[in-house]
């Protein structure tokens, strides 16, 4: 593939002026060497940008990696959401996935498509949000391509530098204690007041969440290892869905409390709405907040909260019965 990178003599030719232009005026190399401009590549990146490919290290000598797609008007709108948000919220949930595995993440590799009429100043902020939140992830954007595409499409694969054990799905067992690091149900309750239209200073905070998730990278990284989770994951789905992955890999039950949940400020929003911040809370997806569970008898560090317990047995519960209805995003359904 293309490095998302030129030369250095490419490099030193990035454009500098401000005169708008479109992507397709000013090229794909062009394009690059503007994408690249003043950036540092350091890290888990040994060699960035301007050969055929990248070099990551790999101190592990293996690699935790994860790819994701963005789809415009799929997955992001631009009339809801700025570039510079759209652009952190690619990194954002593939960072996640690998932090989900216990890994640290090492670095990115972008693949972007994009009309030709494009206006550059919509990448330069597109970049931009993906720089600053892979310096959030704690790891620079090594590479990638670009390509002539009908509308914009963002893939990200993101590398991470795994512990001696990855923590996987698979690792609960009855009497387990289920917790969370992160807020809950925000993003969906953004995407419930960007379809309403409704305007209120009330909804500031669950827009920002649903345009730029904030996964909590430390609560997962800085784990002491006698802490450490039996198994885990990102809450990408939803909870209930991302929660039965747990529960099937494991070959166990899980029972959420729903009063663990409440969050006051959901509350306050779905009043406005007419809706229940409790369907935002189970079933919204897109906050990447991370989903752990931890063995009986550990006590549950500092940022994690209990909700639910691990038991004997097969599927979801929410307080002792099956809760009915879609249990979040599916993504040739959605909600279906």
């Amino acid at each position: 593939m293309d490095v998302w990178g030129p030369t250095d003599s490419a490099k030193e030719t990035a454009i500098s002026d401000s005169t708008p232009r479109t992507v397709g005026e000013l090229g794909e190399f062009g394009l690059i060497a503007r994408m690249n401009a003043g950036r540092r590549f350091d890290g888990g990146v040994l060699l960035g940008p301007g050969d055929d490919a990248a070099v990551i290290a790999a101190p592990a000598q293996r690699y935790v990696v994860s790819t994701d797609m963005l789809v415009e008007d799929r997955h992001f709108r631009l009339d809801w959401s700025t570039p510079r948000q759209i652009g952190a919220k690619a990194i954002a949930q593939n960072a996640a996935d690998v932090v989900a595995m216990g890994a640290a993440p090492s670095g990115f590799v972008i693949g972007l498509g994009c009309p030709a009429d494009t206006p550059v100043a919509r990448i330069d902020e597109l970049v931009e949000g993906m720089w600053t939140e892979a310096g959030r992830a704690g790891a620079p954007i090594a590479g990638g391509d670009v390509v002539r595409a009908p509308q914009l499409v963002i893939s990200v694969t993101a590398f991470g530098d795994p512990p001696e054990r990855p923590v996987l799905r698979s690792g609960a067992r009855a009497g387990d204690t289920v917790s969370v690091a992160g807020r809950l149900g925000w993003s969906a309750a953004g995407l419930a007041v960007l379809t309403s239209g409704l305007e209120s200073d009330l909804f500031a905070d669950v827009l920002a969440a649903h345009r730029v998730p904030q996964p909590p990278y430390a609560a997962v990284l800085d784990l002491p290892a006698d802490m450490a989770p039996v198994a885990l994951t990102d809450i990408s789905d939803g909870l209930l869905a991302d929660i039965t992955h747990i529960a099937e890999s494991s070959g166990v039950a899980v029972d959420i409390e729903s009063a663990a949940l409440a969050d006051p400020a959901l509350d306050a929003v779905a009043a406005e709405l007419g809706a229940d911040a409790s369907d935002w809370v189970l079933t919204g997806g897109e906050d990447h907040a991370f989903l752990a569970v931890f063995a009986a008898g550990t006590l549950v560090p500092p940022g994690w909260r209990a909700i639910g317990l691990v038991r004997e047995g097969a599927g979801v519960l929410v307080d002792g019965a099956p809760r009915p209805g879609s249990p979040g995003w599916e993504s040739f359904g959605g909600h279906s």
